[in-house]
């Protein structure tokens, strides 16, 4: 069979399995074995698929109609500029992370040698960004309570160039740093869902991405409860955090950073118009 006819029948097979955006997923499987862009498969649509291509495409939308999610099956994605390693030792980076990185890159502009910590880096996709496009020197850290997650996000530092640049160590929370003043940035995509919704997620998250950095305890703010406590000595004057939030956490979290003498707070929303990012500065 040519690629065309094995896309095709891939595409109709995982419709019928009810996998989620069927079309998507057989292009991507398919992409990946033959080591290009979804946009260059035309280029390959007519050549023969060997047998070890095609045992490797059926293994892929076994899996799928498993319920494992592609990211993991395909074991890598794109985050903003960088192509990351994925697999189940982090969380999947999502569309609406790339955005909170654009936040922090805005406050950022113009500071000289800034000093940006990620809490729960994952994958390593919030930090290694912020240090590729940070167009000048500065220290970028991430850390991660899970020494696999942090093995993962060595392996993208050094998948992306940028192990000179970024500065990845296990560590729970913030609590290895004691300098006051260190940081002009806290980041963090931290685990937000209340631990009773965490039953009701999708079997694709729930069964297959780590529960650590998922459950945020019972009202799902267990983590800012902590970071703002730590931030308060560890920000510089005008330093700030930025979070990733669950809609409908924003007032309980803006009235907690108000609490703690943050100014300038902002809840913001994504593109589909739902909480997602909170923001504050520390005078």
């Amino acid at each position: 069979m040519t690629w065309r006819e094995v896309i095709s029948k891939g595409k109709e097979y995982l419709r019928q399995k009810g996998v989620p955006d069927a079309d998507s997923a057989a292009e991507c499987l398919a992409a990946r074995l033959l080591a290009c862009g979804r946009g260059f498969l035309v280029d390959s649509a007519e050549k023969e698929v060997s047998e070890g291509q095609l045992a490797a495409m059926r293994r892929g939308m076994k899996r799928l109609i498993a319920g494992e999610p592609l990211q993991y099956i395909l074991a890598e994605w794109d985050f903003r500029t960088l192509t990351l390693k994925c697999d189940r030792r982090a969380l999947i980076p999502r569309p609406e992370t790339e955005e909170l990185v654009t936040r922090v890159l805005k406050f950022l502009n113009g500071r000289e040698n800034p000093v940006v910590v990620d809490v729960g880096t994952g994958t390593g996709a919030i930090i290694l960004s912020i240090a590729k496009e940070f167009p000048g020197k500065g220290i970028f850290i991430g850390t991660d309570v899970s020494p696999e997650a942090i093995a993962l996000a060595k392996e993208n530092a050094e998948l992306c160039g940028l192990t000179d640049r970024v500065v990845l160590e296990q560590a729970d929370g913030l609590d290895e740093f004691d300098e006051p003043e260190m940081f002009d940035v806290i980041v963090s995509n931290p685990p937000y869902i209340p631990t009773a919704v965490c039953e009701t997620l999708d079997p694709r998250v729930k069964n297959f991405e780590p529960r650590l950095a998922l459950d945020g305890g019972a009202e799902g703010l267990d983590f800012y409860n902590r970071y703002l406590d730590d931030a308060m000595n560890l920000l510089k004057p005008n330093g700030s955090v930025f979070f990733e939030i669950g809609d409908g956490q924003g007032a309980a979290l803006a009235a907690r950073m108000r609490e703690y003498g943050f100014t300038d707070i902002r809840i913001e929303k994504d593109y589909s118009g739902l909480e997602r990012y909170a923001s504050a500065l520390l005078k």
